[in-house]
Order: structure tokens, then sequence, then C-alpha cells
């Protein structure tokens, strides 16, 4: 390969003549690549695109080469080929466009010319000392042997497999996920599969979202069995109650009400408060996922709220658990939305009562100002470790013992964080398996205003 003499605006330039030097041209790419700072990867796809255009016009009346670094908002590296005319049709430019940003053939001024771009990297600072750099590395390799350029392909041959049995395995592991999915996620990976099939660059971003988006795909699915399985038992059993006894009831040759039917009767509106109760809960728990839950914020006599909900609790319970309620003197009147708040707190002493066999269920009150906290405590069975971070999802229900003779529908703690958080506070659970559970809801303490006394009435002579 025979070097001419390079325009102003060029690094370096060759003359094509011989197959030798389309192999030198392999090597001097490469080179140049690796000068500029390139990854490995850009290295090959360089070395193989000037490779093969440079076979392709092999032949062509003086066909040169030129290596240029130009001027303009683009940093790029520039090579093109030149030639005055030959037996050759136009160019094959598939090959290369593959493999490099941008290829185009150009023809005027009684030549033509096949100009083949790739971005620059972002590390790359241009300067005198730079480019000198980048012109050694072009000479260097300017006359390889046959040996020597075919050492090279080799390497570069396993250096490609290597990358593209890693992808294959790569998208091994990606298919078996996506098999799992719906096909909205298979239409997802066949979109995404295609965009991967042209370049190789943001593979790890991509895998990263698939994961996400499967994820949440599970997760919503695993919820929406959890519901169905729960919800339908939950309110096909007093429906049923309610649907059967009546019938018994409206029956023809049904006596007059009897003491058993008074029974019956009880069993009914038992049944029917369950399951107004349950839908209640589950609308509310829809209304505030929609954002639609409002908050009414007013002076709540805490006092009042408490004794209230523990004359109601303590029939609730076993009567080998004592529930133990703050003092009365210790309770302030706060600001703050007294229904919301008593859905919380009856909740969580709900599910403390329902699986505390034996001991006590106690609630705490405390100020810290600019913050009240309410912590619910048991001696009851308690919470695996592995399990914690489950309770609070909606529909999911620790399995045990009590859970045969206390049937819940696993939104009671869930609904209680979701209202907690509406009144600008957190929850927090802690737990162990036989001990017990301490559960701990903060708010925002405003403490209400004070009433103004009536006015004592003047004396008058």
């Amino acid at each position: 390969m025979s070097i001419g003499a390079p325009e102003p605006a060029t690094l370096a330039a060759y003359d094509l003549t011989t197959p030798q030097d389309v192999f030198a041209l392999r090597r001097i790419g490469q080179s140049a690549a690796e000068a500029l700072g390139m990854d490995r990867q850009d290295q090959v796809r360089i070395a193989t695109a000037l490779s093969e255009l440079g076979r392709d016009r092999l032949g062509c009346d003086d066909l040169t080469v030129s290596f240029a670094l130009p001027p303009g908002p683009d940093r790029v590296l520039a090579v093109v080929f030149g030639w005055t005319g030959g037996a050759k049709g136009d160019p094959d430019l598939e090959p290369a466009s593959r493999l490099l940003h941008r290829v185009r053939h150009e023809t005027g001024g009684g030549r033509e010319r096949i100009v083949a771009e790739h971005p620059l990297p972002t590390s790359w600072v241009d300067s005198t000392d730079a480019r000198r750099g980048v012109v050694d590395a072009l000479r260097r390799h300017a006359s390889p042997t046959l040996a020597d350029d075919l050492r090279e392909q080799t390497r570069d041959l396993i250096t490609a497999l290597e990358e593209t049995r890693a992808q294959r395995e790569e998208m091994r592991r990606l298919n078996e996920e996506l098999e799992e999915t719906n096909r909205g996620v298979l239409a997802l990976y066949t979109e995404l599969s295609q965009e991967l099939e042209e370049t190789n660059s943001g593979v790890v971003a991509l895998h990263a979202e698939l994961e996400e988006k499967s994820a949440r795909l599970r997760e919503t699915s695993e919820a929406k069995t959890r519901f169905w399985r729960n919800i339908s038992h939950e309110l096909r059993t007093p429906v049923n109650a309610v649907v059967a006894l009546t019938r018994l009831l409206l029956a023809p040759d049904s006596a007059p009400l009897t003491d058993e039917q008074r029974r019956q009767l009880s069993l009914i509106d038992a049944s029917g408060q369950s399951l107004l109760s349950l839908v209640g809960d589950l609308l509310d728990v829809a209304k505030a996922e929609a954002g639609q839950l409002e908050i009414n914020a007013a002076p709540t006599d805490l006092r009042a709220l408490l004794a209230q909900l523990g004359a109601v609790m303590r029939n609730t319970g076993s009567s080998d658990v004592a529930l133990r309620m703050p003092e009365p003197s210790a309770l302030p009147v706060a600001v703050t939305d007294e229904a919301l708040l008593t859905r919380i707190l009856r909740n969580l002493l709900s599910n403390a009562l329902k699986f505390t066999e034996k001991g006590e269920v106690s609630l705490e009150f405390r100020v810290d100002a600019p913050w009240m906290a309410f912590t619910v405590t048991d001696t009851g069975v308690g919470i695996a470790e592995d399990e914690l971070a489950k309770v609070f999802e909606e529909f999911y229900q620790v399995r045990g013992p009590l859970q045969r003779t206390h049937r819940g529908t696993g939104l009671g703690l869930p609904y209680a964080r979701t209202l907690t958080e509406l009144l600008g506070g957190s929850l927090r659970l802690s737990s162990t398996p036989g001990t017990g559970t301490r559960v701990e809801v903060e708010l925002p303490f405003t403490p209400a205003p004070p009433t103004s006394a009536p006015a004592a009435p003047e004396n008058t002579p």
C-alpha cells in the first residue's frame, strides 16, 4: 500500500491497488479507532466495514482511501474512498451501513466517492498532539503481511463470537422470563427484540425495563388472584346465609315466629352486618386509591373518641384478653379527621384482639410535637419476619391456626396505612412470632384552639 499526499483536512491517504492493500486497510482502520479512544466493539466495526468497502471497490481506476477528522459540530471519523472509473457497477453499501453510523455514495468532478462516518467517543479531545498520535497509528500498519492480517481477523472473529454467545445467552434468559407474562408483554418483547437486532447498545437498560414491567404484571396478577379468591369466599358466605335463612322464614308452611326463628333472624342480621361492613371497607379502599376520599379535619376530643372505641372493642375480644386504653387525662383535643382516625384505630385494635388468645392488647398515646403517636401492642401469635413486608399487600393474609376461626379479607393493615398516609402520617409495624405485635401510627399534631369563655355580666346598681 502506497501512501499518497494527504489533503489539508485529512490525516492520511493511501492508494488501494492489491488485495494486500485491503488487508492493510483493515489494520489501519482498527489502529485509528483505537488511537481515537473507541471501544473494542467500534474498532472491529470500523475495521470490518472498511475491509468490505475496499474489497467491493478494488479494481476501480485511481482508487484511494483517506482518513479525516472534518471540522464542524458533528465529531466524526470520516473515511473517504475515491475513484475515477472502472468496470464495476454501483457500490454495495448495505454491509458497511449496518456497522457504521453513516455511509453515502457521492459523484462529481469526474470522481466518485464513498464517505463512511462514525462518531468519535465523548472522551476524545482534539489537539495537535492527539492528531499526531492518530497519524502515527495510521502509518503503523501500512504494510502488513497476509499472515498478520489473518491472525488479526481471527482475533476479531473470536471476540465477535464471544460477544454473540453472550448476547445469545442473554436473549435465552429474557425469553424464559417473558414466557411467563401475558400477550401484551410478549408484544413488547417482540418490538424490543427487533430493536436489539438493529443495535447492540442499550441492552442493559432495555433488560431492566423488561424486568420491571414483568414484575409489575406478576404483582398485579397475584393481587387480582388473591382478591377474587378471598372476596368471593367472604362475600358468598354471608350472602348464602342471608338467602337460605330468609327462604326458611318465608316458606308457605312456616309456622309463626318461634325462638328458633328469632335465632335465625339474628343470624341473618349478623350476616348482613358483616356483608355491609365488608362492602364499606372495599368502597373506602377504592375511594382512597382513586384519591376521592375527602379529609374533614376538625377539633376532635380524643377522650371521647377512645372511650367510645374502647367500649365497642371490649365486646369483640376473648374473655382471656384484657384491653387497656390510655388515661383520659392524658388525651388532648386535636385537629384531625375523627372518622378516619376511628377507622385506623378500630382496624388495628380489631386485628390485635382477633389474633391474641391470652394476655392483653394495649393502646398507648403520646405527643412529641409536631407529632402525636398511637401505639397498639398485643401478646398474640405474632408475624414471621419473612411475611412482615407482605402484610401490607391488599388481600394478603398470614397463614396460621387462628385463620380457621378468624376469617378476614386481608384489608385491615393496608387500609389503615392508606388512611394514615392520607392524614399525612406514617404506620410502622414490628412483630415477633409467639411474643406479639407492635403497630405505631404517627400523625401530625395540631392542638385545637381554645374556646373563648362567655363574658361575665356587668354589675348594675
